[in-house]
């Protein structure tokens, strides 16, 4: 995975002073690297018996989609608090500084089918830890939570506790 770091562009202070964002639009815009990226979070979960891939807005639905088609089956989005047009379900949950929520389709996830959650980022868990409580609220079981990024520093993992994580690249 040392080559896939290579393309992620380090950009300080940003969004805040002090904070290094790991920007993947480099390895979006590599046709290699990205593919490279689907082909590998897709091949770690193929005999898994997906039925659903959750992911979240933004940069999630880029790879969730992705990932999805590779699995042939479905793809959901979690979408911020009031962009889905139909009826939802949603969960407010709280971030370093506030409160954000999300919601999902009522109808996008039945009882007992096996759900793989994708991101590009794995930081604190709070957004993957919201997004699996939503699913299994549906009925789902997750079978687990892919990431391109994981930013070990900040032990994410600590709040996923029971839950399978794969993450490609660790920081």
């Amino acid at each position: 995975m040392e080559n896939l770091k290579k393309v992620i562009r380090d950009v300080p202070d940003f969004p805040k002073k002090g904070i290094v964002f790991k920007d993947i639009t480099p390895l979006l815009n590599n046709n290699k690297a990205f593919k490279q990226t689907v082909d590998k979070l897709s091949s770690h979960f193929k005999n898994k018996k997906i039925h659903r891939v959750v992911s979240m807005e933004s940069r999630g639905f880029i790879f969730g989609s992705a990932v999805a088609y590779k699995l042939n089956c479905g793809f959901v989005p979690v979408r911020k608090k009031g962009k889905l047009p139909y009826e939802t379900i949603s969960i407010t949950y709280n971030l370093e500084y506030g409160q954000d929520t999300l919601e999902i389709h009522k109808d996008a996830i039945r009882q007992g089918e096996n759900v793989l959650i994708v991101d590009d980022v794995l930081a604190t868990g709070g957004t993957a830890k919201s997004v699996a409580e939503i699913v299994e609220k549906l009925g789902g079981k997750i079978v687990g939570l892919a990431f391109i990024i994981e930013l070990s520093f900040l032990k994410p993992r600590q709040k996923l506790k029971g839950y399978k994580i794969y993450s490609l690249i660790k920081y």
